[in-house]
């Protein structure tokens, strides 16, 4: 019995627990006492010995919980009381700054009460700093933890539980040397230098992708091609990067078990951190490891013992990293290999129409089996968290797989003797570097054509695709546990569900006579105006602007919304219209209305580069109408400043009438309301994210506005929306609500 595996499950699940649910060192340690109790009345009551491994689980959590109780006690308290704070502190440099729209940041350690703590640093202008560069500032500190004034997953599960960011020009030490630490961050920057040097550019992004890991240079149509035709995966550095690296290692070594474990094993770990300690290459390093030590002394691998030991060994360094995007997929990815590939495998060699094939034959379906066995468990198991994390589901994703996986073994070598040659001679490694690049092509041109399919990915922005979803995993998981295991009546069913679901995703939209969505993108704007059929979209910018993208394109897509009728800026502030320079790559408009405005953020130019269709300049006030829908756009009449002197937009329907004003404020509403007679609304987008300058009494007094909405980020700086603003709305009778808490929010009629 695989007793280690099944104690690195229960500590899993702690974890898990502990980071999801459960808060406060107190509530810990009461679990892991509970976990414990209920482990000890399992084995004193019955033996039997599937009750034994839920005892043995059990173990693992109450490990766990112990586990993070300390951690919290020991470490955590810190972060989590001087958060918001400000210090004085000299912090050092552990990698090579980047540039920041704040100005520069870097990753770096400091010292609280002499505890050694990882840092982003953020400083107010630009700095070339290197690994061993010290800062001396005054910081303000934020936690990273839940609850912190700088909450978010991504540091924390990467160990990082503070942002330090500096005030005024910091005092800057050069290191007079390379650190130890340091050599990694090195290396990695000379990988990136040289394969951008010898490589086309239309592929030393992927090729340094797939060397170390590093997205960074991915453009953002690659980005979403891969996603939608579900090969991300070879780009990141996991347990095929660590496979061949290793084989190269112990080819060179002569094959000697004992010279590939005193050497090969401080080689992976260095590759390891070249990569950045991702998720993926620490699985896949601890796994190798113990492979190529049970190989030196002679002791049975087990895989599943050694997935076990890898997540037990990276939670135990960091218990945040079961939050890490990276890890769940990486373990679910490995843990469906392990659990289905063989059965699958066995599933397709089993079946009447190749009961015949003998010799090189039967060894190549075999091969082509294991290879479907992979992929499709890898997928059972990653496919919910995809559908949860990047709102899709890729439908090619297999056939993606079987066209250029088979060909990533020979650019993985080819990349790697590309950069060992360029660093000898560079003339020679731009030679093979060009050679290199064609095979590369052959992989982006494969995942751009069959992304490009109709209906290569789904979207789980439909609730009709999430039980589809559900409904698929119930019915194959019946298929399994059925005696005559028959998949084919399975799959036709599945095919019939889905059409089912689309046609409802895709048609049940288009009845409502009036349809706005305003999405949430935290700090920003995006709205969808729909009727009759037509779709406009009113600004496309939020906190991140390639995630706002991502979410207006996945809430279109999601009801078959391939082309957008009109797509309409208020202004071009980067909250408000920065997204679309990434929406447009994915969804074309016919049409692009701008304001008569300054563009300050330079947002336009490249909105404009991306977009095919015409554009018209606002300058005069223009309707738009269509089967009795009326979409007025009024520009202002002064030219103070990009606010004031943007766009407001009324669309009206035959039942109802809603307004969006941008981010005027209450002099600009006033203007407004001197060029149009408004209606009374039955919806009102609140100007400038709630802002105490904006909505104010005399438009709400005129519009009388059934319901009122704010597009607004949570916990942003701006400290939006105000208590005055919603003061007002709820003293003028509105019924409010707010992305921040109730999310994306939807009004139809």
């Amino acid at each position: 019995m695989r007793k280690l595996m099944w104690v690195a499950i229960g500590f899993a699940v702690a974890s898990a627990i502990g980071m999801y649910l459960l808060h406060g060192s107190w509530i810990l340690a009461a679990s892991g006492l509970s976990a414990l109790l209920l482990a000890v009345t399992i084995l004193l009551l019955n033996r039997l010995p599937k009750l034994r491994v839920i005892s043995i689980c059990l173990f693992g959590c109450v490990i766990g919980f112990g586990w993070l109780f300390i951690f919290e006690e020991t470490y955590l308290n810190i972060p989590r009381a001087t958060d918001d704070q400000r210090y004085v502190l000299t912090l050092i440099v552990t990698d090579y700054s980047k540039e920041s729209d704040y100005g520069c940041v870097v990753s770096g350690i400091g010292r609280l009460n002499n505890k050694a703590y990882r840092m982003q640093i953020y400083l107010p202008k630009q700095a070339d700093l290197s690994p061993g560069d010290t800062i001396t500032a005054r910081y303000q500190l934020r936690s990273t933890l839940p609850g912190g004034s700088a909450e978010s997953s991504y540091f924390t599960s990467k160990g990082i539980f503070f942002t330090a960011k500096a005030f005024r020009t910091p005092d800057i030490v050069t290191a007079d040397s390379l650190p130890w630490y340091g050599y990694p961050a090195l290396v990695r920057e000379s990988i990136k230098n040289t394969l951008r040097t010898v490589f086309p550019s239309d592929t030393a992004g992927f090729a340094t992708a797939l060397f170390i890991g590093d997205t960074d240079c991915i453009d953002y149509a690659t980005d979403i091609a891969f996603k939608k035709s579900g090969i991300s995966h070879i780009i990141a550095v996991s347990g095929f990067h660590v496979s061949v690296l290793f084989a190269v290692v112990y080819v060179l070594l002569g094959k000697k078990r004992l010279l590939a474990a005193v050497l090969g094993i401080p080689i992976l770990i260095f590759f390891a951190a070249v990569a950045g300690f991702s998720a993926s290459i620490m699985r896949a390093c601890i796994m190798h490891s113990l492979m190529i030590l049970a190989l030196l002394f002679d002791k049975e691998y087990d895989p599943p013992t050694a997935l076990g030991v890898a997540a037990l060994i990276m939670l135990l360094l960091n218990p945040w990293m079961i939050t890490n995007v990276g890890f769940q997929l990486s373990v679910g990815c490995m843990g469906g290999i392990l659990l289905f590939s063989e059965k699958i495998a066995e599933y397709i060699m089993d079946q009447a129409i190749f009961s015949n094939l003998k010799g090189k034959r039967k060894k190549l379906l075999l091969g082509f089996a294991v290879s479907i066995g992979m992929t499709v468990g890898a997928t059972i198991v990653v496919t919910p968290l995809c559908a949860y994390y990047f709102g899709m589901v890729s439908l090619v994703g297999v056939l993606t797989n079987l066209l250029t996986t088979w060909i990533i073994t020979l650019i993985f070598y080819g990349v790697m003797l590309v950069y060992i040659i360029a660093l000898l001679w560079t003339p020679f490694g731009c030679v093979l570097g060009w050679i290199v690049a064609w095979p590369i092509r052959y992989v982006l041109i494969t995942a751009k054509c069959i992304e490009s399919l109709p209906l290569s990915a789904v979207y789980t922005d439909s609730v009709y695709i999430v039980l589809w979803l559900i409904c698929l995993y119930i019915m194959f998981a019946v298929c399994c546990l059925w005696k005559r295991k028959s998949f084919l009546p399975a799959g036709c069913f599945a095919v019939i569900t889905l059409c089912i679901a689309l046609a409802a995703s895709w048609i049940l939209p288009k009845r409502d006579e009036c349809r706005v969505t305003v999405l949430d993108v935290g700090q920003g704007q995006c709205i969808l105006l729909q009727s009759e059929g037509k779709t406009y979209m009113v600004d496309c910018g939020g906190d991140s602007d390639t995630q706002s993208a991502n979410i207006a394109a996945q809430a279109l897509l999601s009801q078959g919304v391939y082309t957008l009728d009109g797509l309409i800026f208020t202004h071009f502030d980067r909250d408000h219209a920065a997204g679309a320079t990434y929406l447009l790559q994915q969804i074309p408009t016919e049409m692009l209305y701008l304001p008569n405005c300054v563009d300050a953020d330079g947002t336009l130019e490249p909105i404009l580069q991306v977009h095919s269709g015409a554009h018209l300049t606002v300058s005069e006030m223009i309707t738009v109408t269509y089967e009795g829908v009326k979409i007025t756009l009024i520009p202002s009449l002064r030219n103070i400043s990009d606010n004031e002197s943007g766009l407001c937009v009324l669309f009206q329907t035959k039942s109802c009438d809603i307004l969006i004003t941008g981010d005027r404020d209450i002099w600009g509403e006033r203007e407004l309301m001197r060029q149009i007679d408004l209606p009374e609304l039955e919806v009102l987008i609140v100007g400038h994210h709630g802002s105490k300058y904006s909505t104010g009494e005399a438009l709400l007094a005129q519009t009388k506005p059934e319901y009122a909405i704010i597009s607004v980020g949570a916990d942003n700086v701006y400290g939006h929306p105000t208590e005055e603003t919603i003061n007002r709305l709820l003293d003028a009778g509105c019924i409010l609500y707010r992305t921040d808490i109730h999310g994306t929010i939807l009004f139809r009629r």
